[in-house]
């Protein structure tokens, strides 16, 4: 193999690889009626001549200009590492620790991993090992981690393993996470984060998402990274739904699982919103939802989330109307208080607790029919029911309130069967 070749060149005054940016800060000033820059002469082995003979190209050459290695690998910028907090629990309004909304691995998608990494991104999230987001995960690197995935706590370098299964290079897809814990000064020298693609054909260099100071940063980065080469490992969430290898079937227990406040919220579409809304509707909100819940974030799923953080006794700051770990915990346990009927709810047509005719439909099953045929019983009219009123709309229910509607002297369409507002004014006045 031909030897290397060397040249000696001026650097350029601007120049950020590590050498010289410790070179500028420790050098001495010129003295006086001095000007100038000194040479400095500095062996560079051409890339070419190089790569040819080995048969390598190093990654960093592949990187875009502008992009720059992690702060702990510049000697000398007086920054830190990236220190991080211990395991912790998410936290709520005032910073103060939140009620754990179930353990284990809350089941998530790719896409849903990358879009929460994106929104600290958009935020530029400060990087503290100290200070809790609003979403309630730490503002570190692993807190960022703990977020992207979804946890129903803050983890750290050396818990987040088990949260994954290791997965070789070739493996790794978006969404998944490079993770360096330095088992010998842990909280200091560790550091993790998520993979978001590769960005050229050699695998050598990819999108990265990671939580350093100053902020949470997406930029190009050598695989597997600046710095502690030998140390990053490959893993992919225990938890994926996509079916991607090494992701858990559903096993019907996951959705009993906070699945992180990213899951809420304007621009939220998923089936967490649903089964919110619905818990919600089996503990008294069905008057906030005259169309039913759905997989969008409405105004309906705010305000119904606040009706039940009020009935808790809970002040301005804690019923915000965005679901946290305490409040899931409430709703799929069963514990907590109800929603009181007709208490705080909205009057749907002026008329208090109606929830409207969506509800009394062919197909609808739902506590509100069971409540409107409990009250025509009452009323005289459990005639009808042959083995008495229950949830699943039926003849019996529309003949009942048809055969009240008529008591009323209605005629024609008016007594169709169907309870609108009137009906139902009457019927529970």
């Amino acid at each position: 193999m031909a030897a290397p070749a060397f040249e000696e060149f001026e650097p350029a005054r601007d120049c950020g690889c590590p050498g010289c940016v410790h070179r500028r800060r420790t050098r001495r000033r010129p003295l006086p009626g001095r000007i100038g820059h000194r040479p400095t002469t500095r062996g560079m082995v051409l890339v070419a001549a190089v790569s040819a003979a080995l048969g390598v190209t190093p990654p960093a050459t592949a990187l875009a200009a502008g992009h720059g290695p992690h702060r702990q690998a510049v000697p000398g910028d007086g920054e830190s590492d990236t220190p991080q907090g211990t395991e912790s629990p998410l936290h709520g309004p005032a910073g103060r620790p939140a009620t754990p909304g179930g353990v284990g691995t809350p089941h998530t998608t790719r896409d849903a991993i990358i879009k929460r990494a994106r929104s600290w991104v958009t935020a530029k999230v400060p990087y503290s090992m100290n200070r809790y987001w609003t979403d309630g995960y730490r503002q570190d690197c692993s807190g960022y981690v703990s977020m992207a995935w979804g946890l129903n706590s803050n983890q750290w370098t050396g818990s987040l393993a088990k949260y994954g299964v290791k997965i070789k290079k070739s493996q790794l897809q978006p969404g998944d996470i490079l993770l360096h814990h330095n088992t010998a000064d842990p909280q200091q020298g560790s550091h993790v984060v998520i993979f978001g693609g590769w960005t050229d054909a050699t695998h050598t260099s990819y999108k990265v998402y990671e939580q350093t100071p100053p902020h949470t940063r997406s930029q190009t980065t050598p695989y597997p990274y600046w710095n502690h080469t030998g140390g990053y490992v490959p893993y992919r969430y225990k938890g994926l739904t996509d079916g991607s290898p090494g992701a858990e079937a559903a096993d019907g227990k996951a959705t009993d699982l906070f699945p992180g406040a990213a899951s809420f919220g304007p621009g939220a579409h998923n089936a967490h919103v649903t089964q919110l809304g619905q818990m919600l509707v089996a503990r008294g909100a069905g008057p906030y939802y005259p169309k039913g819940p759905g997989p969008v974030w409405s105004e309906d799923d705010r305000r119904a989330t606040e009706a039940f953080q009020r009935a808790q006794g809970w002040n301005d700051e804690e019923a915000d109307g965005l679901p946290g770990p305490r409040t899931w915990a409430l709703l799929v346990s069963g514990q907590g208080r109800d929603i009181a009927p007709d208490a705080d709810g909205p009057a749907s047509h002026g008329v208090p607790g109606y929830p409207g005719k969506a509800y009394f439909r062919p197909g609808q099953s739902n506590d509100h029919i069971t409540r409107l045929g409990a009250r025509l019983v009452s009323k005289g009219f459990g005639r009808f029911y042959d083995t008495g009123p229950g949830p699943r709309w039926d003849e019996a229910d529309r003949r009942a309130v048809a055969a009240f509607q008529r008591s009323q002297g209605w005629r024609g369409g008016a007594a169709d069967g169907s309870p609108g507002p009137e009906t139902w004014r009457r019927l529970f006045a």
